[in-house]
C-alpha cells in the first residue's frame, strides 16, 4: 500500500474546511475528519469533501459495548470513507464487531485501525492516572497484537513505536502515526513526536499532520514540503 500524508482538517466549521480546501488548487489530499468538525457539521461534510475527490480518514475513535459500535460503523460505512477507527481499549470483542458493521453489502469496507495511546500520553500519565501498569510501549505493543487477532487493518500509534509493531504484528499491518511535526515547529501539546524523514525511516505508512499544515503561513507549501520528507522525493 503507498505510502501517504493525511491532513487533520481540524476546523470548527464548513466553511473553514473548504476554504482551507480550495487553497490546494489540482491537488487532492487525503484528509482526516475528526470529532471537531463532525459534530459541528455531522455527515454532510463528509459527502461534500468526498464529493470534492479527495480521501477522508473519519477520526470518531468508536468505544462502546460490541453491539453498539458495530451498528454504528455500519451508519458510517455508508459515508464512503476510506478509513475509521475505534479505540484499542475497546477488546477485541469489541473490535470483531465493528469490523463486521463495517463491511458494506457488496463485501467492500474502508480500512478499519484502532487507537492504541494518543501521542499527547506520556508514559508517566498512562500510569499514574489510567493505572496501567506496564510501559508504553509493551501496553502499545500490546494493543497491536490485539488488534491485529481482531482482522482490524492497523492502528494508530507514535511513529516512535511503529518499527516495533512492524516486527512483531508483520510488514503489512498498518501504522497510522500523528505526532509528526518539522524541526523548526512547535511541539503544542504533542509528547512523542519526531519528523516526516524520520517516521519514513521508522515504518510508519500514514503520517497524520495538524497544525504544522493547517496553521502554517503557505499551507500547501507546508503540505508539499511534508510530503516530499515522508515519500523521500
Amino acid at each position: 500500500m503507498a505510502k501517504d500524508v493525511i491532513i487533520a482538517c481540524d476546523f470548527s466549521c464548513r466553511e473553514e474546511a473548504l476554504n482551507f480546501l480550495d487553497k490546494f488548487k489540482g491537488q487532492k489530499p487525503f484528509v482526516k475528519i475528526g470529532m471537531e468538525l463532525f459534530y459541528a457539521e455531522g455527515p454532510s461534510i463528509v459527502r461534500e469533501i468526498k464529493a470534492r475527490g479527495h480521501k477522508i480518514f473519519l477520526d470518531l475513535k468508536l468505544h462502546d459495548i460490541p453491539i453498539t459500535v458495530k451498528k454504528s460503523m455500519s451508519v458510517l460505512s455508508s459515508l464512503d470513507v476510506d478509513m475509521c477507527n475505534v479505540h484499542a481499549a475497546g477488546t477485541q470483542a469489541m473490535m470483531t464487531a465493528a469490523l463486521e458493521g463495517l463491511v458494506r453489502a457488496d463485501g467492500s469496507r474502508p480500512l478499519l485501525i484502532a487507537v492504541t495511546q494518543l501521542t499527547s500520553t506520556s508514559e508517566d500519565r498512562m500510569q499514574q492516572e489510567l493505572l496501567i501498569g506496564k510501559s508504553l510501549e509493551e501496553t502499545v505493543l500490546h494493543y497491536a497484537e490485539n488488534t491485529r487477532r481482531a482482522g482490524l487493518d492497523g492502528i494508530v500509534c507514535s511513529p516512535l513505536e511503529s518499527e516495533k509493531v512492524k516486527e512483531r504484528c508483520g510488514k503489512d499491518f498498518l501504522t497510522i502515526t500523528p505526532g509528526v511535526r518539522f524541526t523548526d515547529s512547535r511541539a503544542d501539546d504533542q509528547v512523542r513526536i519526531t519528523t516526516p524523514e524520520r517516521a519514513r525511516e521508522l515504518g510508519s505508512d500514514y503520517i497524520v499532520v495538524g497544525r504544522p499544515i493547517t496553521a502554517a503561513d503557505d499551507p500547501v507549501a507546508a503540505y508539499n514540503r511534508c510530503l516530499a520528507d515522508f515519500l523521500g522525493k
